[in-house]
């Protein structure tokens, strides 16, 4: 039998100029300030460790666990050294930068190396004044760009999108995005820290010092025959109630909706499990408390299929390796 069990996490909170106090809405607890932007929900990813909240292996950090208890925890994707994916909630109260993500290939080659990002949103709350910039225009150029860049208008070469609750947008590395104002959003990616900010509005930091810009970096990553990004559009999934948003590379995105109970895993493989509505309890969780919106748990693939129960109807994302 596994020495493992369904496992939740503490949250790491990121605060950032765009951020303000809409993750309480998700459970978060927030200090004083205003300024609440991001809660990595799951990452091992150098300094940045999740933490076990319950159970038998509380305050044993995530990569400790990739360490100890790798085949169990990967099942038949065994072989990581590092927890491969990054699960979080972004609250923008304001536009992020215009920004680009490198590939493996180019993250590698860093100092010190990183993993690139492939990234998904999905919409979860959104003001009347949202949107989000995802790919660029079709027939912008590396010179079209470039001009924009100088007259400090980047975002007028960007594809502009007035998000729906519920969107998901898939965004490889090499694509040009931005979240805007008004949004609450689900972001599933690759463990990877590396963004390049291509254009930031001109915004000074705390410091009162224009922020940083990777203007080379980004230019040399950007995929200009990419285009336009539209919404995924949901497929079955070949499970009642659960929908595929994105099935990729790097990973596996659906979104399941239930009033009756049934079983996630039995696979072999991993699947991380995030509560957007409604409450639910997992079969065997520590904490023994219903997760509600924003809990997130990490379901070990050698503790096999785990049943949830919702309480009414129930939503939650789920998310695993291809």
């Amino acid at each position: 039998m596994s020495s493992l069990y369904p496992l939740r996490f503490r949250p790491i909170l990121r605060r950032y100029l765009w951020g303000s106090r809409r993750l309480e809405s998700l459970g978060k607890q927030l200090g004083p300030g205003n300024d609440y932007a991001e809660s990595w929900e799951i990452v091992d990813h150098g300094a940045d460790q999740s933490v076990v909240l319950a159970g038998p292996l509380a305050g044993t950090t995530l990569g400790e666990l990739v360490t100890s208890h790798g085949a169990e925890l990967f099942g038949r994707n065994a072989g990581f050294s590092t927890f491969p994916l990054l699960f979080k909630f972004l609250d923008a109260n304001d536009r992020l930068s215009i920004q680009v993500h490198p590939d493996d290939a180019r993250a590698a080659l860093l100092d010190p190396p990183d993993l690139g990002k492939m990234e998904a949103w999905v919409i979860l709350e959104k003001e009347p004044r949202s949107f989000l910039y995802a790919g660029l225009r079709r027939g912008t150029t590396l010179e079209i760009l470039a001009g924009e860049l100088e007259r400090h208008t980047a975002e007028l070469s960007c594809h502009r999108v007035e998000p729906s609750v519920g969107d998901c947008y898939f965004l490889p590395p090499g694509v040009v995005h931005a979240i805007g104002p008004g949004l609450l959003v689900a972001e599933i990616q690759q463990a990877s820290d590396t963004t390049y900010r291509l254009y930031d509005y001109d915004r000074v930091g705390p410091d009162g010092q224009p922020r940083t810009l990777h203007i080379d970096q980004a230019l040399e990553c950007i995929d200009f025959a990419y285009g336009p990004v539209h919404t995924q559009q949901p497929r079955p999934s070949g499970v009642p109630g659960v929908q595929s948003l994105v099935n990729c590379e790097k990973f596996v995105l659906n979104r399941g909706r239930s009033r009756a109970p049934l079983t996630i895993g039995g696979d072999e493989q991993f699947h991380i499990l995030a509560v957007i509505d409604g409450e639910l309890t997992i079969a065997g969780d520590p904490l023994g408390t219903p997760q509600i919106a924003g809990d997130v748990a990490l379901l070990p693939a050698a503790i096999g299929a785990v049943e949830i129960t919702p309480k009414g109807e129930a939503a939650w994302l789920e998310a695993k390796l291809p």
